[in-house]
Protein backbone atom coordinates (compact mmCIF):
# COMPACT_ATOMS: atom_id res chain seq x y z
CA UNK A 1 0.00 0.00 0.00
CA UNK A 2 1.45 3.24 -0.98
CA UNK A 3 2.39 5.52 1.76
CA UNK A 4 2.29 9.42 1.99
CA UNK A 5 5.58 11.20 2.87
CA UNK A 6 4.27 11.66 6.48
CA UNK A 7 3.66 8.12 6.76
CA UNK A 8 7.35 6.94 5.04
CA UNK A 9 8.87 9.46 7.41
CA UNK A 10 7.17 8.15 10.68
CA UNK A 11 7.83 4.19 10.42
CA UNK A 12 11.45 5.05 9.18
CA UNK A 13 12.46 7.71 11.30
CA UNK A 14 13.67 9.93 8.67
CA UNK A 15 13.24 13.71 8.10
CA UNK A 16 11.58 14.48 4.74
CA UNK A 17 14.79 16.58 3.58
CA UNK A 18 16.63 12.96 3.89
CA UNK A 19 14.33 11.05 2.00
CA UNK A 20 14.12 13.84 -0.85
CA UNK A 21 17.96 13.44 -0.99
CA UNK A 22 17.90 10.07 -1.21
CA UNK A 23 15.26 10.15 -3.87
CA UNK A 24 17.54 12.46 -5.41
CA UNK A 25 20.99 10.26 -5.61
CA UNK A 26 19.03 7.24 -6.78
CA UNK A 27 18.46 5.47 -3.64
CA UNK A 28 14.73 5.58 -3.76
CA UNK A 29 12.39 5.59 -6.26
CA UNK A 30 10.90 8.63 -7.18
CA UNK A 31 7.02 8.68 -5.91
CA UNK A 32 3.66 8.06 -7.77
CA UNK A 33 1.89 11.33 -8.55
CA UNK A 34 -1.97 10.56 -8.83
CA UNK A 35 -2.64 14.12 -8.63
CA UNK A 36 -1.21 17.24 -8.19
CA UNK A 37 0.50 17.99 -4.63
CA UNK A 38 -0.13 14.36 -4.26
CA UNK A 39 3.00 12.05 -3.64
CA UNK A 40 3.24 8.44 -2.90
CA UNK A 41 5.71 6.26 -2.10
CA UNK A 42 5.97 2.49 -1.97
CA UNK A 43 5.72 0.47 0.90
CA UNK A 44 9.47 -1.01 -0.06
CA UNK A 45 10.74 2.44 0.56
CA UNK A 46 10.70 1.67 4.54
CA UNK A 47 12.84 -1.80 3.75
CA UNK A 48 15.35 -0.02 1.54
CA UNK A 49 15.33 3.06 4.48
CA UNK A 50 16.03 0.87 7.02
CA UNK A 51 19.16 -1.04 4.69
CA UNK A 52 20.81 2.18 4.25
CA UNK A 53 20.78 3.20 7.84
CA UNK A 54 21.71 -0.24 8.64
CA UNK A 55 25.03 0.02 6.29
CA UNK A 56 25.85 3.89 7.98
CA UNK A 57 25.43 3.58 11.38
CA UNK A 58 26.94 -0.22 11.77
CA UNK A 59 29.96 -0.57 8.81
CA UNK A 60 30.44 3.51 8.18
CA UNK A 61 29.47 3.56 4.41
CA UNK A 62 28.97 6.66 2.41
CA UNK A 63 26.41 7.56 0.53
CA UNK A 64 28.56 7.07 -2.85
CA UNK A 65 29.52 3.53 -1.37
CA UNK A 66 25.42 2.71 -1.20
CA UNK A 67 25.25 4.17 -4.36
CA UNK A 68 27.84 1.74 -6.00
CA UNK A 69 25.91 -1.02 -4.08
CA UNK A 70 22.59 -0.23 -5.31
CA UNK A 71 23.56 0.74 -8.77
CA UNK A 72 25.49 -2.57 -9.56
CA UNK A 73 22.62 -4.68 -7.59
CA UNK A 74 19.31 -5.75 -8.05
CA UNK A 75 17.30 -5.50 -4.78
CA UNK A 76 14.18 -7.20 -4.14
CA UNK A 77 13.42 -5.45 -0.89
CA UNK A 78 10.56 -7.93 0.33
CA UNK A 79 12.28 -8.82 3.72
CA UNK A 80 12.86 -12.34 2.49
CA UNK A 81 15.80 -14.64 3.56
CA UNK A 82 16.92 -14.44 0.39
CA UNK A 83 17.50 -10.72 0.13
CA UNK A 84 19.33 -10.75 3.79
CA UNK A 85 21.87 -13.61 2.22
CA UNK A 86 22.16 -10.99 -0.99
CA UNK A 87 22.76 -8.43 1.58
CA UNK A 88 25.21 -10.09 3.67
CA UNK A 89 27.29 -11.47 0.77
CA UNK A 90 28.23 -7.61 0.07
CA UNK A 91 28.46 -6.58 3.32
CA UNK A 92 30.96 -9.49 3.64
CA UNK A 93 32.63 -8.13 0.19
CA UNK A 94 34.03 -4.84 1.99
CA UNK A 95 33.37 -1.20 1.62
CA UNK A 96 35.67 -0.73 -1.74
CA UNK A 97 33.06 -1.89 -4.61
CA UNK A 98 35.98 -3.21 -6.47
CA UNK A 99 36.77 -6.78 -7.98
CA UNK A 100 39.13 -8.18 -9.97
CA UNK A 101 39.29 -11.44 -11.95
CA UNK A 102 41.02 -14.19 -11.72
CA UNK A 103 43.94 -13.13 -13.72
CA UNK A 104 44.47 -9.86 -12.08
CA UNK A 105 43.76 -11.10 -8.39
CA UNK A 106 46.22 -13.96 -8.75
CA UNK A 107 48.87 -11.13 -10.03
CA UNK A 108 48.04 -8.82 -7.03
CA UNK A 109 48.41 -11.62 -3.95
CA UNK A 110 51.22 -13.24 -5.87
CA UNK A 111 49.46 -16.92 -5.71
CA UNK A 112 49.76 -19.81 -8.65
CA UNK A 113 46.04 -20.86 -9.76
CA UNK A 114 46.76 -24.47 -8.22
CA UNK A 115 47.14 -23.17 -4.80
CA UNK A 116 43.83 -21.10 -5.86
CA UNK A 117 42.42 -23.88 -6.98
CA UNK A 118 43.56 -25.67 -3.77
CA UNK A 119 41.72 -22.95 -1.27
CA UNK A 120 38.53 -23.08 -3.44
CA UNK A 121 38.30 -27.00 -2.73
CA UNK A 122 39.06 -26.70 0.64
CA UNK A 123 36.81 -23.84 1.40
CA UNK A 124 38.91 -21.11 2.90
CA UNK A 125 38.66 -18.84 -0.48
CA UNK A 126 35.66 -18.49 -2.70
CA UNK A 127 35.23 -16.36 -6.10
CA UNK A 128 32.06 -13.93 -6.35
CA UNK A 129 29.72 -13.59 -9.28
CA UNK A 130 31.24 -10.77 -9.89
CA UNK A 131 35.13 -11.55 -9.42
CA UNK A 132 37.21 -11.16 -6.56
CA UNK A 133 36.50 -8.44 -3.87
CA UNK A 134 38.71 -6.88 -1.75
CA UNK A 135 37.59 -8.91 0.92
CA UNK A 136 39.79 -12.28 -0.81
CA UNK A 137 42.34 -10.37 -1.92
CA UNK A 138 42.93 -9.76 2.65
CA UNK A 139 42.19 -13.86 2.97
CA UNK A 140 44.57 -14.41 0.28
CA UNK A 141 47.42 -12.48 2.07
CA UNK A 142 46.57 -14.08 5.30
CA UNK A 143 46.36 -17.29 3.99
CA UNK A 144 50.09 -16.99 2.29
CA UNK A 145 51.43 -15.71 5.50
CA UNK A 146 50.01 -18.60 7.01
CA UNK A 147 51.52 -20.98 4.50
CA UNK A 148 54.86 -19.34 4.74
CA UNK A 149 54.89 -19.92 8.45
CA UNK A 150 54.13 -23.19 8.92
CA UNK A 151 50.33 -23.16 9.96
CA UNK A 152 48.72 -26.18 10.74
CA UNK A 153 45.88 -25.79 8.53
CA UNK A 154 43.42 -28.48 10.31
CA UNK A 155 42.41 -25.19 12.30
CA UNK A 156 40.91 -23.71 9.15
CA UNK A 157 39.53 -26.92 7.81
CA UNK A 158 37.68 -26.42 11.42
CA UNK A 159 36.01 -23.20 10.89
CA UNK A 160 34.71 -24.85 7.43
CA UNK A 161 33.09 -27.43 9.14
CA UNK A 162 31.58 -25.55 11.98
CA UNK A 163 30.52 -22.35 9.32
CA UNK A 164 28.72 -24.95 7.37
CA UNK A 165 27.07 -26.15 10.60
CA UNK A 166 25.72 -22.60 11.86
CA UNK A 167 24.82 -21.56 7.90
CA UNK A 168 22.34 -24.51 7.63
CA UNK A 169 21.16 -23.47 11.13
CA UNK A 170 21.02 -19.84 10.08
CA UNK A 171 18.97 -20.48 7.07
CA UNK A 172 16.58 -22.66 9.31
CA UNK A 173 16.09 -20.32 12.04
CA UNK A 174 16.09 -17.09 9.70
CA UNK A 175 13.70 -18.57 7.46
CA UNK A 176 11.71 -19.61 10.15
CA UNK A 177 11.89 -16.09 11.93
CA UNK A 178 11.31 -13.99 8.93
CA UNK A 179 7.66 -16.06 8.39
CA UNK A 180 7.14 -14.69 11.81
CA UNK A 181 4.13 -12.44 12.47
CA UNK A 182 5.69 -11.53 16.36
CA UNK A 183 7.27 -8.15 14.70
CA UNK A 184 7.45 -6.16 11.60
CA UNK A 185 9.68 -7.40 8.33
CA UNK A 186 12.14 -4.37 9.41
CA UNK A 187 12.76 -5.57 13.10
CA UNK A 188 13.07 -9.38 12.04
CA UNK A 189 15.38 -8.34 9.40
CA UNK A 190 17.54 -6.10 11.45
CA UNK A 191 17.53 -8.82 14.09
CA UNK A 192 19.01 -11.31 11.72
CA UNK A 193 21.83 -9.03 10.66
CA UNK A 194 22.69 -8.10 14.53
CA UNK A 195 22.67 -12.20 14.91
CA UNK A 196 24.83 -12.98 12.30
CA UNK A 197 26.90 -9.92 11.96
CA UNK A 198 27.38 -8.64 15.29
CA UNK A 199 26.52 -11.56 18.11
CA UNK A 200 28.41 -14.20 16.14
CA UNK A 201 31.50 -12.85 16.12
CA UNK A 202 31.44 -11.30 19.76
CA UNK A 203 30.35 -15.36 21.10
CA UNK A 204 32.97 -16.54 18.95
CA UNK A 205 35.68 -14.18 20.02
CA UNK A 206 34.69 -13.89 23.34
CA UNK A 207 34.95 -17.85 23.75
CA UNK A 208 38.36 -17.77 22.00
CA UNK A 209 39.68 -15.24 24.69
CA UNK A 210 38.38 -17.06 27.26
CA UNK A 211 39.52 -20.53 26.22
CA UNK A 212 42.83 -18.56 25.87
CA UNK A 213 42.79 -17.47 29.00
CA UNK A 214 42.00 -20.94 31.09
CA UNK A 215 44.84 -22.49 28.93
CA UNK A 216 47.31 -19.95 30.51
CA UNK A 217 46.41 -20.70 34.16
CA UNK A 218 47.08 -24.52 33.38
CA UNK A 219 50.18 -23.44 32.18
CA UNK A 220 51.64 -20.98 35.11
CA UNK A 221 49.78 -23.63 37.49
Amino acid sequence: MPLKMKELSAQTNESKSTILYYIKEGLLPEPLKPKPNMHLYDENCVQILKFIKYLQHNFSYSISEIKSIFKDNHFDFDGSFEMMVRSLELISGGKENKYYTKESFLKLVGMDEKRLKNYQKQGYLFERAKGFSSKEVEIAEILERAKILGLDFTLLDAYVENAKLLAQKENEIGANLLKSKEASHNERYELLFDLILKLKPYIFNIHTVEQHKKNIKKVQS
